[in-house]
This record gives C-alpha cells, sequence and structure tokens, in this order.
C-alpha cells in the first residue's frame, strides 16, 4: 500500500504543501493544468531556497501580470481576513500564515477583494475539466473550512462571504495540492503531530492566540503541539487539507521510502527550519496504522440508503455532486416502485464509515427524505498501483488491480487523463484507451520475458 508521511514539525500551510508535492517529484504541469483548468488569471511560480540550511521548493502563486496574488488581499489566509504562507510573527493583523506580509483586519480594507463565497467556489470547482477525485478533495476542503467558520460565527456556512477562502491564492494552493495529491496515487495520507506555534492573531473581531479560532476548529482530535515558537505555524488552509485527505496522525510509519521532498514557508528563521517535509513510500506494516483496510484485502464500508418520491431529476443531481464533494466513495440512483404505485429514486450512498454522519445529515438538509437507512458491510478489494504508459498522444496512468499474492486481474487507463488526451489531439477516446492498455499488456510481456531469462541465468 503507497503511503504518505507529512512531518509537520514547523507547522503546515497551502504553499508549503505545493512545495512539498514538487519537490518529491510531482510534475509542475500537473499543478499547472489544476490552475488554468478553473479559469482563472494565476500562474505558480517555483524555486529553490534555503531553509536553515535545508534546500527546499518554494510555490508563489502570481496573478497574471505577474504579481504576489496574496498582495491583493493582504496575505493569504483561510479565516476572517486573510492567512496563508505560515509562518509570519504571530501578533500579525489576521491572517499572516507567512513572513512578510501584511494583512487587514485592521484599519482600512484597501486592496482587499471581495472574494468568493463558497457557492461560487463549488461550482467553479465542478464545472474545471478537473478529475472527479481532485474535485472532491478540493470542495471537502473548502466545505471543511467553510463549516468551521460558520460554526465559530453561529451563522449558515452559505450565507459566509469568504475574503480568505475567496482569495485568489487560496483557491489556487487548494486546488493545485488536491490535484497534486491525486497525481500520486496515495492510498493513505498520515501526519505527525502538529506545531501550531504561538502567539497571538489580529482579526476583524479581535485578538485572538494561536491556534486560530477556525484553524483550532479544523484541528480537532488530531495530536497538537506547540514548541514555543510565537508564529502562527498551522494556517486554516493547511488544516482544512489534512482533514480533506482525512489524514491519520502517528509517528513515522514503517515503509520502504521512495520520495522525499521539503516545501519552504516564505519566512526563514535562523535555526528553524521553516519547511514541512512529505515522505511518499510503501507501506512495510501489515496493516497500517488507524487505516481500515485489512491485510486480507478487506475494507468495511458504509451504505446509507433512503427512498424518495417527491424530489425533481435537478435536485437528485444536485444532492449527487454534492455527496461526492463531501467524500461519498459512489452514489447510485435506481428507480424503484414504491407503495401505491408511485414511482420514486433509491438513493444509495457508499462511504467510509467515519464519514456517515456527515453524509447523512446532508441528505436530510438536501432532499424531502425523512428517514434512512445505514448498514456498515464488508468490502473485498484488490491491491491498486499505477503505471504510467507511453502512447501516440501521451502518458496514460494505469489503475493495476491485484490480488493479495500479486496476481494481475485487472487494468484500466485512467478515464479522465485519456480524455484530456483526446480532446487535445483530436482523437476518438476509445482509441487513445484502448493504445494505453495495448502499451501496458505489451510492456508486461517484455517484463515477464525478462524475468524468465533472468531465472534462467
Amino acid at each position: 500500500m503507497k503511503i504518505a508521511y507529512l512531518d509537520c514539525f514547523s507547522g503546515i500551510s497551502g504553499d508549503m504543501f505545493l512545495g512539498a508535492l514538487l519537490d518529491a517529484g510531482v510534475p509542475l504541469s500537473v499543478l499547472e493544468d489544476a490552475v488554468s483548468s478553473l479559469g482563472i488569471e494565476a500562474q505558480l511560480r517555483a524555486g529553490r531556497v534555503d531553509r536553515s540550511g535545508i534546500s527546499a521548493t518554494k510555490v508563489d502563486v502570481l496573478t497574471k501580470d505577474g504579481r504576489p496574488a496574496e498582495a491583493l488581499t493582504g496575505g493569504k489566509d483561510h479565516h476572517s481576513h486573510n492567512h496563508e504562507h505560515p509562518h509570519e510573527e504571530a501578533t500579525h493583523s489576521h491572517g499572516a500564515g507567512d513572513a512578510g506580509h501584511s494583512h487587514p483586519g485592521q484599519g482600512s480594507h484597501s486592496g482587499h477583494s471581495h472574494g468568493r463565497s463558497l457557492s461560487v467556489i463549488r461550482k467553479m470547482i465542478l464545472d474545471s475539466s478537473l478529475a472527479s477525485t481532485v474535485q472532491q478533495t478540493a470542495l471537502d476542503a473548502f466545505e471543511r473550512l467553510g463549516a468551521a467558520e460558520a460554526k465559530i460565527h453561529n451563522v449558515p456556512v452559505e450565507t459566509i462571504h469568504f475574503h480568505e477562502v475567496g482569495a485568489l491564492d487560496s483557491i489556487v494552493d487548494i486546488v493545485a495540492t488536491a490535484a497534486g495529491c491525486h497525481w500520486l496515487q496515495i492510498d493513505e495520507w498520515i501526519c505527525s503531530p502538529l506545531n501550531v506555534g504561538g502567539g497571538h492573531v489580529h482579526c476583524a473581531h479581535g485578538t485572538f492566540p494561536v491556534p486560530a479560532p477556525a484553524t483550532l476548529e479544523l484541528l480537532r482530535d488530531l495530536p497538537v503541539y506547540s514548541s514555543g515558537v510565537q508564529k502562527e505555524l498551522v494556517t486554516p488552509t493547511g488544516a482544512a487539507l489534512l482533514r480533506a485527505l482525512q489524514v491519520k496522525s502517528s509517528a513515522f510509519p514503517a515503509m520502504s521510502m521512495q520520495a522525499t521532498g521539503y516545501g519552504a514557508g516564505s519566512n526563514n528563521p535562523p535555526g528553524r527550519p521553516n519547511v514541512l517535509r512529505l515522505v511518499v513510500g510503501e507501506s512495510t506494516a501489515r496493516v497500517s496504522s488507524g487505516h481500515s483496510r485489512q491485510a486480507a484485502g478487506r475494507e468495511q464500508i458504509g451504505i446509507i440508503e433512503t427512498t424518495i418520491d417527491d424530489a425533481t431529476p435537478q435536485l437528485l443531481s444536485y444532492v449527487a455532486d454534492r455527496l461526492l464533494a463531501a467524500g461519498a466513495s459512489d452514489v447510485v440512483r435506481t428507480p424503484v416502485v414504491m407503495k401505491k404505485g408511485r414511482s420514486g429514486i433509491q438513493l444509495t450512498v457508499v462511504c467510509s464509515p467515519e464519514k456517515a454522519p456527515r453524509l447523512q445529515k446532508l441528505i436530510f438538509q438536501e432532499t424531502t427524505t425523512l428517514g434512512l437507512r445505514y448498514r456498515e458491510e464488508e468490502k473485498h478489494i484488490l491491491n491498486r498501483s499505477f503505471v504510467n504508459v507511453e502512447t501516440e498522444w501521451g502518458t496514460v496512468p494505469m489503475k493495476i488491480g491485484r490480488t493479495q499474492d500479486g496476481e494481475m486481474m485487472t487494468c484500466s487507463p485512467e478515464y479522465e487523463d485519456c480524455r484530456k488526451l483526446a480532446e487535445k489531439n483530436g482523437a476518438a477516446l476509445k482509441q487513445v484507451m484502448q493504445a494505453a492498455v495495448a502499451a501496458f499488456l505489451a510492456g508486461q510481456t517484455s517484463r515477464e520475458k525478462t524475468s524468465s531469462a533472468e531465472a534462467v541465468r
């Protein structure tokens, strides 16, 4: 099983996460394509920097004319007043995530954009050409961020009009990070205990201790500590991304390491590497810590069902999109005949058990149903891995399914990648998919011949 470990000894933020992904091998083009698919005028700039003797990758979000995007909103955050890029002095105006930024929340809001509401951001992501898994991760991060803010301010989440979540650099950080994580094809994300920093942040609502209220809400149930550094080290964006990835917290896991990446924050304090470390590898543990998947190829899943006879197709389609964005593994709508001969739809949602309460609440909020059925079942699964193959139109990732003893049972090209190549090259989608399968099988035959020859020698 492929796992990734986030070592948050100096906190975590969106730009640090992006830098770590690039440093661990994610192509810059993957992040750039994700940004361009949103149709917003932004670009990424990546470079090498030194952080207390550690060489790391620093990523900045720029406007179309090359200006830092955070300068338009007074910094970065995803809070009542921006903060991203940790690791500014914690006496900054809320939210400075990182050094050298001034932030609104005190005085004038000149130059501060009105941002975007959660519903606008949701539509922007769903209307993009991003892969559905990328959309789900990004939307989950925004939904969790919005829910945290709504709880703090005691208002409905849809009424929040964030300056911070809606800021250009904030949207780019979350969406590009989701795309990078999807490219790595990680089965399980793990993080260290989180160093949250210390001091205070100044927001429009007053002065608050670090962690900021929304950050603290997002970090519920995760182990946190402060090393005594008087800076804000974990930003709301970083916390929301951890939640969207469903991270488990543990000490450094047992793994066969494949790649390591360091993502830099803007500040460079003496004696403390202001970086996020990402380690990618294959788990060598029989059962990865805190993961529901078992060694015998089984995992527990939750099944939520209800039947509805008074909802329009448009409403049910919207509900399905919301459920997938909130983390459902699958949503199925089946025509059924209900009592008194009425036609209806059975809505079936497949999810991880820990996400079931949230998804059940969403169904009650968005539909007219008065009751739900819930059960947990055992799902038998194949081990999954990914191999890139080359076709005449470009590179296609192939998803491989194997039994526990290594026997290959299935191989399939990733649809979204094939679709993009077909559209880009004016080719038929089925040709691209067939070519990918043929390239993989040809490579498989070649590898088997090589193994046989080596065995004879």
